[in-house]
């Protein structure tokens, strides 16, 4: 056998593969699109899967690649030899081009003259047939002609042979394994057994079938082929190890966690475990936060799985004696292995270690006090006699420390506990429920669309308003509100489709036109909303004003256009600014939502931290820039490799067709996008950002104002300048002269206020020499004084400290009907174990508060001036308990 480097193993799996007429088609996302029903890529051909089930591929019929893939199904299993969340998936396809006769040649000369293997040591499984589908003797008969032996071709049922996602392409597969040369262990030794004789080494799979949502199988419109190997494992065959985190990928962060943890790797079972589990789920954690998608930890979905990896990842560095830093150096080594490799982990290097660093000090921040609390909570569970853990108990740990319910589990297992997961189900949606009963939610709209979803194919509507605002049409369709009908009448409300339209419906984040439609003889309906439903239609939602409409009608429509152009700025504007926060943030912005109606534009985006005043300025200088630049704004329709090679940005997990719509705002801005925009840059205006501020964790959200919105925020704020300067008897040019010199009043007259009520104070509370009173040896001043607030109270508390000498002073005010308490000790009396954090603890609920503090100085407020009396006489009490 040829051993190999995992970078030398890339390029000669895809060479071998474009030699026979193969095009690399490259690898997409780790985040799925959601389409086949699963949240991450699993497997080299799931991103395929529109063309295995016969949509033509625009690089043809035969492709290669090798794709990343993230599986957490076995999440439990990772921390073994061979198990992984990120992998590397070698696959090669053919689309209804060659078949298995092709396909097992191939093979078998990848197996013996890449990767020299001698055939003497290979066998293969096909499927063996059940009653969903017959046995696969072509499968059997191709392998031996390719070179296997008769004998070492095995059948095998379809939980060992037959492969398919949840639904989509399926068929059998046939799978190829090393023999080793050792005895069989019994009669029935072969592929699948334990004994270790049979190593699978690569998988074809025969795609001849497409499995429903239903169960059932019906045969594909054209036979397809899928191999997949998958990297790691067939990388650590090859060079002769049996344990995966050997292999040149790993073995660096292996060696740094040696070294950094000083424990040897595979010393102990359990320290070797928490290797691999921290040097794995780094791993994904870098390649999914540094992913095109650039997902981040979260509360639901794929952001949840990866909270998880990392605060685990957090948990067994811990085990190791690692901190946060050095998580972040097993992450850089990751992040440097894989930079040729993968593209986007090299130019999103400083983002993936910031955003991983965030999340380790957010879980780290929690995770001790967690601990403990678990702890608390195993040992309660033990002394109650149960071994299992309450859901509430688990939803609290979750709730409060951000402990994912696995990480309870897993922690709780480790300990030979289990976890009530029904019940943590029940707590999580008791609390959901809660939140829904509290909120307020919008009426839905009366519109009757769903309606819509009964008309036949033929029912359409074309937009045509790109390039008009106005258009004569037919009505194709009504609903009243409930259903379908044949004729609204005046005032009445409803919505109406027609066969073509200016109109824009609400879609990717811009909101929809208003207007009118009108007829010949005088009637008028008024469109209130325009929305999309089923079949790609628009419909025009609003009430008749005047006359009737009738299905049939031909109609005249017109755009509100005052209304569409503010829309449109604020649309072109939204598109300048993404640009600009690239320019002055870095590549790492992606937009994460956007909004435009006519009166504003927000827009959402990736990042981890407020913006300055002074970025916050850049940005808008540099839209206010190209707006004054006058940039042509251009659109125009191409396939979607035609708009990656522009450049143009795409919104990820956005649907986009076989044909693409580019907006180029001169050479400064490239996207794809639906929306309306105006014909020149200039025409925006001016842009004013008039609020950033956070929405999610690592997400940031602007506002913005364009045209003549713009001009009458200008307006206002200038208004407001006249009516502060009026107020504070000056020009606006003065104002902020004038405000200094009153802060420096006022800053002179509260220095003077404040030598008043300390002088207040100690008049009020007069000669204190006949209040001190001794305890054990220690002195002692416990009082009451009135209207002091806390600044007083610590000020006054210092002079009676400096009165006594050594002891400890106790002072209690009431002022504006709340209580405030302070109490000081001195070092001498510290030292024969007074303490005043601990003592104030103890008096503070005689006035129904609470508080805390050092053992020289402690504070506290209450709200029961009655209990004062009861609070002094408790001071000196626990003072005596204190000093024994």
């Amino acid at each position: 056998m040829r051993s190999f480097t995992a970078d030398e193993l890339r390029k000669a799996w895809k060479q071998f593969y474009i030699d026979r007429g193969h095009v690399d088609c490259g690898a997409v996302s780790l985040v799925s699109d959601g389409s086949t029903g699963v949240m991450f890529n699993v497997a080299g051909m799931q991103p395929l899967m529109p063309y295995l089930l016969g949509k033509k591929h625009p690089m043809g019929t035969r492709l290669c690649n090798v794709q990343g893939c993230v599986r957490t199904n076995d999440i439990d299993s990772v921390g073994d030899k061979s198990h992984g969340t990120f992998f590397e998936m070698m696959g090669s396809w053919s689309l209804g081009d060659y078949f298995k006769k092709e396909r097992c040649q191939w093979s078998y000369e990848l197996l013996t003259e890449l990767f020299g293997f001698d055939a003497d040591h290979l066998a293969a499984t096909v499927f063996a047939g059940d009653e969903n589908a017959p046995r696969d003797e072509e499968g059997a008969k191709y392998r031996i002609e390719s070179g296997f032996k008769p004998e070492n071709i095995f059948y095998l049922p379809a939980e060992d042979n037959w492969w398919g996602l949840e639904y989509g392409p399926c068929g059998p597969d046939s799978e190829m394994f090393y023999v080793k040369d050792i005895p069989d262990c019994g009669p029935d030794c072969g592929p699948g057994c334990h004994c270790g004789k049979y190593t699978e080494i690569g998988n074809d799979v025969f795609m001849q079938y497409e499995k429903h949502h239903d169960g059932s199988l019906t045969p594909l419109s054209q036979k397809n082929v899928d191999t997949g190997w998958g990297l790691e494992r067939i990388l650590a065959f090859l060079n002769g190890v049996d344990d995966v985190y050997k292999i040149d990928l790993h073995a660096p962060v292996i060696s740094y966690i040696e070294k950094e943890s000083g424990i040897k790797y595979e010393a102990d079972e359990k320290t070797t475990r928490s290797m691999r589990i921290l040097a794995d789920h780094t791993r994904t954690a870098v390649m999914l936060i540094g992913d095109v998608a650039k997902l981040l930890p979260s509360n639901t979905g794929a952001g949840y799985i990866l909270r998880r990896l990392i605060r685990r990842a957090v948990r067994h560095a811990r085990t190791l004696g690692l901190n946060k830093d050095q998580i972040l150096g097993v992450a850089t080594i990751y992040i440097d292995e894989y930079s040729d490799s993968y593209e986007h982990l090299k130019n999103n290097k400083k983002f993936v270690l910031t955003e991983l660093e965030r999340e380790i000090v957010r879980f780290e921040s929690t995770l001790e006090n967690g601990m403990k609390e678990f702890k608390k909570i195993l040992d309660q569970t033990s002394s109650e006699g149960k071994k299992e853990i309450a859901g509430k108990d688990a939803f609290f740990l979750y709730d409060t420390f951000g402990f994912p319910v696995e990480l309870t589990v897993e922690l709780a297992e480790e300990e030979g506990f289990t976890v009530d997961e029904e019940g943590f189900k029940a707590s999580m949606e008791e609390q959901k429920q809660k939140a829904r009963d509290n909120q307020n939610f919008a009426a839905n709209l009366e519109s009757g669309v769903s309606a819509f979803d009964q008309l036949s194919d033929d029912v359409t509507s074309e937009f045509v308003g790109y390039t008009s605002t106005s258009c004569d049409g037919k009505i194709v369709a009504i609903s009243d509100g409930a259903a379908l009908c044949d004729e609204l009448s005046k005032g009445a409300k409803g919505t109406i489709i027609t066969d073509k339209t200016p109109f824009y419906g609400t879609m990717g984040g811009q909101v929809g036109d208003i207007g009118v439609i009108e007829t010949s003889d005088g009637a008028k309906f008024e469109v209130t909303e325009t929305v999309h439903v089923a079949g790609g239609r628009t419909a025009h939602v609003g009430q008749v004003i005047e006359g009737s409409f009738k299905n049939g009608s031909q109609v005249k429509l017109l755009v509100d256009v005052e209304n569409r152009a503010k829309t449109c700025r604020n649309h072109s504007a939204t598109h300048l600014l993404q640009k600009a926060l690239q320019e002055v943030l870095g590549d790492h912005v992606e937009q994460a939502g956007s909004y435009q109606d006519p009166d504003k534009t927000r827009f959402d985006f990736s990042h981890h931290q407020a913006m300055t005043a002074e970025e916050i300025r850049k940005v808008e200088d540099l839209v206010n820039a190209k707006i004054a630049e006058a940039l042509p704004v251009v659109t125009e329709e191409m396939t979607m490799e035609e708009a990656k090679k522009t450049g143009a940005m795409a919104l990820f997990g956005e649907k986009y067709g076989d044909v693409v719509r580019v907006v180029k705002m001169g050479d400064f801005s490239i996207e794809l996008c639906g929306g309306t925009h105006v014909s020149n840059t200039s025409h925006v205006g001016i842009f004013k950002i008039v609020s950033e501020s956070g929405v999610a964790a690592g997400v940031r959200r602007i506002e913005a104002l364009t045209g003549s919105n713009a001009r009458n925020y200008y307006i206002g704020v200038e208004n407001n300048l006249d009516e502060a300067a009026k107020a504070l008897k000056t020009n606006p040019a003065d104002i902020t002269t004038q405000i200094k010199k009153l802060q420096e009043e006022l800053k002179a007259l509260r220095s003077e206020n404040e030598s008043l009520k300390s002088k207040e104070a100690q008049a009020a509370l007069g000669d204190v020499t006949d209040q001190v009173e001794e305890i054990n040896g220690v002195k002692i001043l416990a009082t009451s004084v009135k209207g002091v607030d806390m600044n007083g109270l610590r000020d006054l508390g210092d002079q009676m400290k400096g009165k006594i000498g050594e002891g400890v002073v106790v002072l209690i005010s009431e002022a504006d009907g709340k209580v405030n308490l302070v109490t000081m000790a001195t070092d001498e009396a510290i030292s024969k174990g007074a303490h005043a954090g601990n003592l104030i603890k103890a008096i503070a609920p005689k006035v129904g508060g609470g508080g805390g503090g050092r053992p020289n100085m402690a504070q506290a407020g209450g709200k029961n001036p009655a209990g004062i009396a009861d609070a002094i006489a408790e001071a000196k009490k626990v003072l005596a308990e204190q000093i024994g």
